[in-house]
């Protein structure tokens, strides 16, 4: 029989279709009915999954640092799950190591539960279904759109980290941005991503950047955006390019994903020589092959001021 670990390293590879892999967990009882819910966070985001080693404290460490592991020569910092989200464990049994954002850390969790494959459409903004929480992104609805169906909520890795470690997603720094952005005359960048704090620090940066921006909280509202935005250009004698200079979007999203965000841009005429680049937390070659298969025009790698501004102005220049 296959394990855990096994199942999450042969997923890693799924290609991009609009599905993604979710690993359920648990973090114990609720404080509000005393029951335990199922939470998930993508595969591609899990390094690796141990029982839990033995912790060393750290002194002065934040409310939710259990301290550090020395895992395969690498110490890792070491967070309480379930203390974040306001749950008690009956015991904190295994250790969920993750890639995120250009670290890696450990999140401690109660049980892990299963691994399931769904489509994007499965899931649905937390804002947008009126469930939305500080840490929460999205709702999967695990047994599709149906009455009844078992729902698993999807962690906010970007605003958890903030949490633990405000300095990690401190605001924008102008000094790392550089000069103002040159776009034609009434041309936006649309930025997309799921994350709230994402899209502050994304809305932070363009506004430095002087350029004028629209930000949606997922790849489906921009592609419906993009529609109505080619409608009115085609209406006004115009292209979209006269509208939109830039398609910033993230990969991991409700509804429709970065991959298929980008690969209706790049397969629909209306669109033509619009550039798209990836602002994403997930990394690794696997991904970057994804990102050069359905034809962004770039990758950057969340969350550097500088390097998003530096690939910003390197794929804008390209596209002229």
């Amino acid at each position: 029989m296959k394990t855990v670990q096994q199942e999450v390293d042969e997923r890693t590879h799924l290609t991009s279709s609009n599905q993604f892999e979710l690993l359920l967990f648990k973090l114990g009882k609720d404080k509000v009915l005393g029951q335990s819910e199922l939470f998930g966070i993508n595969v591609f985001k899990i390094r690796e999954i141990v029982a839990m080693p033995e912790i060393t404290p750290i002194a002065g460490a934040s409310p939710y640092a259990l301290g550090v592991v020395n895992l395969r020569g690498q110490v890792i910092p070491v967070y309480d799950l379930p203390a974040l989200v306001g749950c008690t464990p009956e015991k904190l049994n295994i250790l969920l190591v993750t890639e995120y954002a250009r670290s890696t850390q450990a999140f401690a969790v109660e049980s892990v539960e299963d691994i399931v494959r769904l489509d994007w459409k499965q899931v649905l903004s937390a804002e947008a279904s009126g469930a939305a929480g500080k840490l929460v992104t999205s709702i999967a609805r695990l047994d599709g759109n149906k009455d009844g169906s078992r729902l698993a909520q999807v962690l906010d890795v970007e605003a958890i980290l903030q949490m633990v470690s405000p300095g990690a997603t401190a605001d924008v720094d102008p000094n790392q941005v550089g000069e103002r952005l040159q776009l034609p005359p009434g041309a936006i960048v649309l930025a997309a991503d799921d994350s709230f704090v994402a899209r502050s620090l994304i809305e932070q940066e363009l506004q430095l950047l002087h350029a004028p921006c629209e930000i949606t909280k997922s790849g489906k509202e921009a592609w419906d955006r993009l529609n109505a935005i080619a409608q009115s250009a085609a209406a006004e004698g115009k292209s979209v390019r006269d509208k939109v200079a830039l398609v910033l979007t993230d990969l991991e999203m409700p509804e429709m994903d970065g991959f298929t965000l980008t690969r209706n841009i790049k397969q629909d005429p209306r669109f033509a020589g619009l550039p798209v680049l990836i602002h994403s937390s997930l990394s690794g070659s696997a991904n970057e092959d994804h990102v050069r298969s359905v034809g962004a025009d770039g990758y950057v790698a969340k969350f550097a001021a500088q390097e998003l501004a530096q690939a910003i102005r390197r794929v804008i220049t390209a596209s002229c």
